[in-house]
């Protein structure tokens, strides 16, 4: 089941937040937000790279605190909003596998 709710919130989620919030251009947007995935690609500098027992949050470059705190700053400009919403809700994501157990 968890695999379930952790792919809903990757991708149907963020269709959705792009529907309800950027009505006129929601497919753009959801793409965009499909994009910021790519910051898993710091999970390929993990050994092993996927652990199903590993919290993301605070282990990955890209998933560290200090990241997350400049995704929250990137929400300021216009320009990287639609960006940091994307990932703030990729971090969001990956936090909840940390709090309901493994990831599969």
């Amino acid at each position: 089941m968890q695999f379930f709710i952790h792919y809903f919130l990757h991708l149907i989620f963020p269709l959705f937040i792009a529907w309800l919030f950027y009505r006129q251009q929601y497919i753009r947007v959801w793409g965009i937000f499909l994009l910021t995935m790519l910051v898993d690609i710091d999970h390929l500098l993990a050994t092993p790279i996927f652990d199903p027992n590993r919290c993301s949050i605070g282990f990955h470059p890209l998933h560290s605190y200090i990241a997350i705190g400049f995704y929250l700053v990137m929400l300021v400009p216009a320009k990287s909003r639609v960006v940091a919403i994307g990932l703030l809700m990729h971090m969001g994501t990956d936090l909840l596998d940390c709090y309901i157990g493994t990831h599969y």
